[in-house]
């Protein structure tokens, strides 16, 4: 996201002064991450993101809980919705949010706590039944909600992906921490990226029978290796046809959001059209440069890992 604008929605009772604001910008430091203190009147909230979008055309929003129900409904932009509120005034009324609220970070104004009464309530229910107003086609295709599998305050999944194709999974809780940006989010914001550059990486295919040890758990360095790999090429992770559900299963469990649209089934590897193919099967001539796993070249993930450094991303 290099040069590009993002705009970060935050929670109820959170502030442009979160950590998730703060790691945004360690990880994209050549990117412009604005985030305001949304008020805690959802009009008033609504007006100054579409006056803040209308002034900085963002490249892209980021939205959690809250910020997810207002994320979705800013038409026009490619979006990131996670874990979004889009039943808020639901939520709040069945989660006791009631009486003075503290703020859970600092606020710009200075103001620690608020106070949620019925007609507060009501005003979050009105402005959470705008959702999916004006929706068109060309709205669907930009816009991924991401939804913590073990998120027990909202679960508005099913909602979302009625509307929206691009609905995912990640492994996490409801407020988003470290571990879920970097694994969950992150992804999806270089695929965004990619789009919107019309830049293609270059091409690994993996087989899912490297992935494993003899106990069908990932072999030792699998995770860290893929999170480098996704940093400079577009992953793609191969399998047999009649395997689709094993390795659905899997990829979920280990893999999550990489593995997302980018799992492919096939008996025939040497027809894959790409840069790199790993494998530990015995392919004919490839369309790929092959690396044969369990050689002597790449005997364990580490070595796959120290051949790719040296590539720098080619």
């Amino acid at each position: 996201m290099a040069g590009k604008t993002i705009v970060y929605c935050h929670g109820f009772a959170s502030s442009g002064q979160s950590g998730t604001v703060k790691r945004m910008r360690e990880v994209m430091p050549q990117a412009r991450v604005i985030a305001p203190d949304l008020p805690i009147h959802p009009k008033e909230a609504m007006d100054l993101l579409v006056q803040l979008c209308r002034q900085e055309q963002p490249d892209l929003l980021i939205g959690t809980s809250m910020g997810g129900m207002y994320c979705e409904q800013l038409r026009g932009y490619d979006r990131i919705c996670v874990n979004p509120a889009l039943e808020m005034g639901e939520t709040m009324k069945a989660h006791g949010m009631t009486g003075t609220q503290q703020f859970q970070n600092p606020r710009q104004d200075g103001v620690q706590e608020f106070y949620v009464d019925k007609a507060l309530i009501k005003e979050y229910r009105e402005a959470s039944e705008q959702r999916f107003e004006g929706l068109d086609e060309e709205d669907r295709q930009r816009v991924y909600g991401l939804f913590g599998d073990e998120d027990t305050t909202v679960d508005t999944y099913d909602l979302f992906h009625q509307q929206y194709p691009y609905a995912l999974h990640f492994h996490g809780e409801h407020r988003m921490n470290d571990q879920s940006f970097m694994h969950a989010v992150v992804p999806v914001i270089r695929w965004i990226d990619d789009k919107q550059k019309g830049s293609e990486r270059p091409i690994i295919y993996i087989g899912i029978e490297t992935l494993k040890d003899a106990y069908g758990k990932p072999a030792s360095s699998v995770v860290k290796a893929i999170r480098l790999l996704i940093e400079h090429y577009q992953v793609y992770f191969v399998a047999p046809s009649t395997d689709h559900a094993a390795t659905e299963s899997w990829l979920e469990e280990y893999v999550n959001v990489p593995a997302w649209h980018h799992t492919i089934y096939t008996y025939r590897r040497d027809l894959l059209y790409g840069d790199y193919l790993l494998s530990k099967e015995k392919e004919g001539d490839t369309m790929a440069t092959l690396l044969e796993y369990g050689s002597d070249t790449f005997k364990s993930w580490d070595d796959v890992i120290d051949y790719f450094s040296h590539l720098g991303g080619q």
